[in-house]
């Protein structure tokens, strides 16, 4: 029998002391909520990595959106943006549109 390896990544925020570890191969990216971003879903990027981590505010007007993401404070955020040296990742955080029908 041959024992099977699971590689493990190590995890970490920029922006708050939170870590995560995940098991396996494959394309994983595990988000949070962090404190340090004003509780906004925000990604976490490999232990050592050199980067920055900053969320976007929302610009422009935010009526009654479904699935508008917001802070703690209320704010509309538009978007988490994670840039290293060689580029940046965004996360966007669309809202959407809804219709109803009169019959």
């Amino acid at each position: 029998m041959i024992p099977l390896l699971r590689a493990q990544t190590r995890w970490e925020c920029p922006n708050c002391p939170a870590t995560h570890v995940t098991a396996g191969t494959g394309a994983q990216l595990p988000f949070h909520e962090c404190p340090g971003l004003r509780g906004i879903l925000a990604p976490y990027v490999e232990a050592g990595t050199r980067c920055k981590v900053e969320a976007r505010d929302r610009e422009d007007y935010a009526a009654g959106e479904l699935g508008l993401r917001t802070d703690q404070d209320g704010r509309p955020v538009m978007s988490v943006v994670t840039t290293r040296d060689d580029g940046q990742d965004c996360a966007v955080f669309p809202a959407a549109a809804s219709a109803q029908q009169e019959g």
